[in-house]
């Protein structure tokens, strides 16, 4: 955990499930899947990937020439790809823009993401597919980001990095399948704090009740013996 990063070097789709990537068990069903996937990236996909940018969260009627006229002022476009349905010919909301240098990449990804386009506000960021190692996409149940409601988040990219682990600084969290971890650790030590408790309690609880039954006796005695002298009395 040392060169611990709010973003990921690596895709771990166990890992992209958890919001500090320390999670040890899978917590939906879809990080199973994604977990099992074997996905390899579309060897038809044509351009440099480290050029590419992805354009997401686009208005259903944004064009291909909105977008050139949107992302061309940040520099020239190699190729830009309107992701439509095979069947519908429907925009899938989202696009692939490849720049011809680098800095027009790097001055794109800063400027243009949450820029409002055709009434939608716009998810930029580096392509992912073939510059990161393990992708799975989100419909194999990995992908990043994602909404709330969906309760498919997915952390370590732009739009969700990682928080940092509280307990970072105690010590190595282990990976999934390492038999144990962070998570587990503190589970374990939760247990045993409830279960020291639940005993003390039953222990100064019994406590407490032979000590009211004693206290009880005692004041029963004192009565008896007050009684007594009374009548020797009279």
């Amino acid at each position: 955990m040392v060169d611990w990063s709010p973003i990921a070097k690596v895709y771990d789709p166990l890992k992209a499930g958890s919001i500090d990537s320390t999670d040890v068990e899978p917590h939906d069903r879809a990080v199973w899947r994604a977990m099992g996937a074997r996905y390899k990236p579309n060897k038809g996909v044509v351009g440099d990937p480290l050029l590419t940018l992805l354009v997401a969260r686009l208005n259903p009627q944004t064009t291909e020439d909105k977008l050139h006229q949107v992302f061309s002022k940040y520099g020239d476009i190699q190729r830009l790809r309107l992701v439509r349905d095979i069947v519908t010919g429907f925009s899938k909301g989202y696009a692939f823009i490849e720049y011809k240098e680098e800095r027009s990449i790097v001055r794109a990804r800063r400027d243009a993401n949450k820029l409002v386009v055709d009434q939608h506000e716009v998810f930029v960021d580096y392509e992912q597919e073939r510059t990161l190692k393990g992708w799975v996409p989100r419909r194999l149940g990995g992908g990043q980001g994602g909404k709330k409601e969906s309760g498919q988040l997915r952390f370590g990219g732009r739009d969700r990095p990682f928080r940092k682990p509280i307990n970072l600084g105690v010590g190595p969290v282990q990976e999934w399948g390492g038999g144990g971890g962070g998570r587990e650790w503190d589970r374990q030590e939760g247990r045993d704090r409830e279960d020291r408790d639940r005993h003390r309690e039953t222990e100064w609880g019994g406590r407490g009740r032979r000590d009211d039954r004693d206290r009880g006796r005692e004041r029963e005695d004192r009565r008896q013996r007050d009684r007594s002298r009374h009548r020797e009395r009279r």
